[in-house]
């Protein structure tokens, strides 16, 4: 089954932030975990400010999921994986059940 690309989480992180640190590895289980449902891509918010400025993102971490053009949903702060797993299935089991 070929990932749904239209479905980002967009993780903004920076490498001066522990708690953007401290969640990589919890980033990358989900990448792995939801692969067909989504794509999972890390911005660093120094190196991009322009995308972290589109979106309104003022601090790392931040999770946002978009879906084709929409942000439909955001996570600021450090996340846990029942929060992110909650978020998740909230946007995604709908897009699913109206598959």
């Amino acid at each position: 089954m070929p990932n749904d690309t239209s479905t980002v989480l967009l993780f903004f992180s920076s490498t001066r932030s522990g708690p953007s640190r401290r969640m990589e590895s919890l980033l990358a289980h989900i990448a792995r975990k939801e692969r067909h449902r989504l794509r999972v891509v890390q911005v660093d918010v120094d190196e991009r400010r322009d995308v972290a400025d589109k979106l309104g993102v003022a601090a790392a971490p931040t999770l946002v999921l978009v879906r084709g053009k929409d942000l439909v949903a955001r996570i600021e702060g450090r996340a846990s994986a029942p929060r992110i797993e909650a978020m998740l299935e909230e946007h995604l089991g709908e897009a699913a059940a109206a598959a």
